[in-house]
């Protein structure tokens, strides 16, 4: 787990609460992509770390930045981000309010990496073995790392299977090692 990560946690959690306490998770979800596009915007690094500029001047310029895409919560989470220094850790918050979101609506986003393109009913039946196993609606993303040489890793929240024939060569050659 990164340091963004475990700074970003409690921002997040707190986000997720007061957005699923009120009803309002898709705004949230929107809000927070908004602000994350907004930090990975060419320019906005210098903007945000102005010495010159106030902390409430920083806010105040990220918020008409992002325009109409932020509420007046919006504007306060970016009050709170910019008073201690944080608005870097946007990304990783929304990142982890999915997570949040996801389970709470009983879903898990699933990552699949393999050799090569999988057909459909290759993700299918992934996605269904995953859906038997976690118990919970399975959201796949598939990508393509040809330095696998075959076989896929599938990581869906802390479960990791490595299936790869990479993964199974190292095994073999630390077996031999022995």
């Amino acid at each position: 787990m990164s340091e963004l990560t475990t700074a970003a946690r409690p921002y997040a959690k707190a986000v997720f609460e007061m957005a699923q306490d009120a009803g309002v998770l898709p705004q949230w979800s929107a809000q927070l992509a908004a602000m994350s596009a907004v930090v990975a915007a060419e320019g906005s690094a210098s903007l945000l770390s102005h010495p010159r500029m106030t902390k409430e001047q920083k806010a105040q310029a990220f918020a008409d930045i992002a325009g109409s895409a932020i509420d007046a919560q919006g504007g306060n989470l970016l009050k709170v981000l910019a008073d201690n220094d944080r608005f870097v850790l946007l990304p990783e918050i929304a990142t982890l309010f999915e997570q949040f979101k996801a389970e709470a609506e009983g879903a898990v986003d699933a990552e699949i990496t393999s050799a090569m393109e999988m057909t459909d009913d290759q993700q299918q039946a992934i996605a269904a073995a995953l859906q038997k196993r976690l118990g919970r609606e399975v959201k796949l993303v598939t990508k393509i790392d040809p330095s696998l040489m075959g076989g896929a890793i599938i990581r869906a929240g802390d479960l990791v299977i490595d299936g790869s024939i990479q993964s199974r060569l190292k095994d073999m050659k630390a077996a031999l090692a022995r």
